[in-house]
């Protein structure tokens, strides 16, 4: 794997892994001020459009389908939020296509995978995501059917692994645990996009959905001054349906010591074109609306984090 830490004035910029068929090229990228300004911790991880020619080559149909799996431009979006409230900002270079960081390791669909299975894997039952045609490896997209040529081997699985998905997740954990450490609690936003939802009950479709894991991963005064805050900006916001959060806030959450996390869904009409490809009229507005949000939040852990700060000392004395 490869590392690189720069320090810039008040700011820290560090890159890891390495994209397997791109030598040099790292699997993401950390920013943020030095010392942390906020609690707060951005991740985006299905932005990454670093595309090795190796993994073109191998798709069947790579424009539709990248474009398809991206969060497209979520990244730029990303960055535009970070800079305007001071949060750490972690985006993957790595394209989703390669490997889903929102997937667990051994959440594989392995009839994609040719060769004789390892013996160390374990269930070879492929995880209720695999199944979908989603997994750590993406294998199909609702209309449009098979995303790859031919199979996958085992070393393009265990590089993958290697170089993108494990330093990603250390970085996140490292990241959340300097958080923590400093400010008394931390909050992670999962930052995703999705296609504009249909609409239900003739009700106009949500533009934002706000993931928990059901109730499980955050504070639940900061998911209520989350929708406080669309519902006063007049945003339509869903809770938990269709999208509850994945394997990072699986992974990373955890409330009873202080880190909190949210996976954050936004309607790609809102800030792209009308062809969904890039940046559009509302994106400046929408960066704007977002840094918002995480600068009231930012507040909000911060004084969670100091009460429980004040309840860990009486601990920490005994």
């Amino acid at each position: 794997m490869a590392f690189d830490d720069q320090v810039a004035g008040d700011s820290h910029f560090h890159t890891g892994g390495e994209i397997p068929g791109s030598p040099g090229i790292p699997a993401f990228r950390l920013t943020g001020p030095n010392p942390s300004a906020i609690p707060v911790l951005i991740a985006v991880p299905h932005a990454g459009r670093a595309y090795p020619q190796s993994l073109l080559d191998r798709m069947r149909h790579p424009a539709f389908a990248s474009l398809r799996l991206e969060d497209r431009h979520v990244d730029k979006l990303a960055s535009e939020v970070a800079r305007a409230s001071g949060a750490t900002l972690l985006v993957a270079q790595a394209p989703r296509a390669m490997i889903d960081l929102n997937r667990a390791v051994d959440d594989v669909d392995w009839e994609m995978i040719g060769g004789e299975r390892p013996a160390d894997v374990g269930s070879y039952t492929p995880g209720q995501r695999a199944r979908s045609g989603l997994g750590l490896i993406p294998r199909r997209l609702p209309g449009m059917g098979e995303v790859w040529k031919r199979l996958h081997d085992h070393g393009d699985l265990a590089a993958r692994i290697a170089g993108v998905h494990a330093p990603y997740h250390d970085c996140l954990a490292a990241s959340l645990a300097d958080l923590r450490a400093r400010w008394g609690a931390a909050l992670l936003i999962d930052l995703h996009s999705m296609p504009p939802l249909a609409l239900r009950s003739g009700q106009p479709s949500p533009e934002f959905v706000l993931g928990d894991r059901f109730g499980t991963t955050c504070h639940g005064g900061l998911v209520g001054s989350t929708f406080s805050y669309f519902a006063a900006m007049r945003r339509g916001t869903a809770h938990n349906r269709p999208y509850a959060g994945g394997y990072v806030l699986e992974r990373h959450a955890a409330p009873d010591r202080g880190i909190h996390a949210l996976q954050l869904e936004i309607d790609r009409s809102s800030y792209l074109d009308s062809r969904l490809v890039e940046p559009g009229p509302g994106f400046s507005g929408m960066a704007a609306l977002l840094a918002g949000l995480v600068k009231q939040l930012a507040g909000e852990v911060a004084e969670l984090g100091r009460g429980e700060s004040a309840q860990a000392w009486p601990e920490a004395a005994e």
